[in-house]
């Protein structure tokens, strides 16, 4: 009579974890760089324990690597890297983001984010740019080399890429919204109203591209 209602119990490692961003690029020439910030969201019902492991800690220096993060909340975890040498260059570190219920030790879920130190951000982006070029010029002559057009126009469907994510996005407003308690969906998979607002926008971006093509 007296206990307390609990949520069901969770699964421990199948708890999904959200952070972004969940790729962090730090270039030697731009200090601004050298520190970053992940951003941990609890969407859920009940607090959250967090805790940050790295595979090179002695490359960076985490603030707040460990904490709690309330209900329908954000934390900031602040990233700073500290041996910026050309050594490391293109390495890829990882962190992984654990996280357990306050009252529990076992990891409910983890997510990994990777992490790389690059010499310089112009030329990466001269890199991207050339690379780009490249594959225009290609896909250029392979159309030219095909076959030749016929006089009609051939109108071309939405990818598979375009499909899934439209999909996807009905999917996540057809999930229950936060509060809902009369659901039979389990709660880690209600969503919160900006988060289907988000769904809905870019349900409409795709909806425009498939009509313009």
């Amino acid at each position: 009579m007296h206990q307390q209602k609990r949520q069901p119990e969770l699964v421990e490692g199948n708890l999904p974890v959200f952070v972004f961003p969940t790729e962090l690029i730090f270039y030697a020439d731009d200090q601004s760089t050298h520190k970053q910030v992940l951003t941990l969201y609890n969407p859920y019902e009940f607090a959250l324990k967090f805790k940050v492991l790295c595979t090179t800690p002695n490359k960076y220096v985490v603030v707040d690597a460990a904490g709690a993060v309330k209900p329908q909340c954000c934390v900031d975890i602040v990233v700073r890297h500290r041996d910026v040498r050309s050594c490391h260059y293109g390495v890829i570190d990882k962190f992984r983001l654990q996280v357990s219920e306050q009252s529990q030790r076992k990891a409910l879920g983890r997510k990994e984010v990777v992490a790389t130190l690059l010499p310089s951000a112009k030329e990466q982006q001269k890199e991207e740019e050339e690379k780009r070029i490249k594959e225009h010029l290609t896909e250029s002559l392979f159309f030219e080399q095909s076959f030749q057009p016929e006089n009609r126009s051939v109108s071309s469907g939405p990818s598979l890429l375009t499909v899934f994510l439209g999909v996807m996005c009905i999917a996540a407003l057809m999930l229950p919204t936060l509060g809902d308690m009369e659901s039979l969906v389990p709660l880690y998979l209600h969503l919160s109203v900006n988060q289907k607002l988000v769904a809905a926008y870019i349900l409409g971006l795709i909806t425009m591209a498939i009509l313009r093509t």
